[in-house]
């Protein structure tokens, strides 16, 4: 089982997804999915805002952008042109980059698994975008049904991707792992033949659930 260390950061090897999506963590709509699967992307956001189909900003993020880094891009969830591809991919893989977050299409996804930059998008198309404008860098931005501001924490995985607001960091990573430690004595239960959780008679009791007569089984 993972144990986890005094918690310090949500790209620590054993957060995931889910487990801050359980301690405060905002998730994205389920319409971002991964286009990398186990590839996992944690880092600060690096926001931008394209008009439908365009991908100006997009070019001039990667400009700016530092390692470590997670553009988080507000495609306005529109998906007949991509915003991204190889070429795009392997330059922001380059800048040191930890990943792409995008509401809205890519492409060349084969190309993806080489690159090794962990990518989520709401879908595919062949078609590429427009250059011409405009666009916004390092503003607060809307993705996926979430406001990611400049500097929120970025953490994806193969369940999806979830924001960690910057000022409360500390506090839903420490959440984390306290779930964490909560799931493994559950999964030691287990183990040892307890598998009726001791919470669950009281739960049922309160939410009003009613088994059918034993004898009419």
């Amino acid at each position: 089982m993972i144990s986890p260390k005094t918690p310090s950061s949500p790209a620590d090897a054993w957060i995931t997804s889910t487990l801050l999506a359980d301690s405060g963590a905002l998730p994205l709509a389920s319409r971002l999915r991964t286009l990398t699967p186990g590839l996992r992307l944690a880092g600060p956001a690096l926001t931008v805002h394209v008009p439908a189909g365009d991908n100006l900003a997009i070019h001039a993020a990667l400009s700016r952008a530092r390692p470590g880094d997670v553009l988080v891009i507000d495609g306005q969830a529109h998906l007949e042109r991509a915003l991204m591809g190889g070429i795009m991919s392997t330059q922001a893989k380059a800048a040191g980059v930890a990943g792409v977050v995008i509401d809205g299409a890519m492409r060349d996804v084969a190309e993806l698994p080489a690159i090794g930059l962990p990518a989520f998008a709401c879908g595919v198309h062949p078609a590429g975008p427009h250059k011409a404008g405009p666009g916004r860098v390092g503003h607060p931005v809307h993705c996926a049904g979430v406001e990611v501001r400049p500097g929120d924490w970025i953490f994806g995985d193969d369940d999806g991707v979830v924001v960690v607001p910057a000022a409360r960091r500390e506090q839903i990573v420490a959440a984390a792992g306290a779930k964490l430690a909560r799931e493994q004595a559950r999964l030691a239960a287990i183990a040892r033949g307890e598998l009726v959780a001791a919470w669950l008679a009281d739960a049922l009791a309160a939410g009003g659930v009613e088994f059918a007569d034993d004898t009419a089984r």
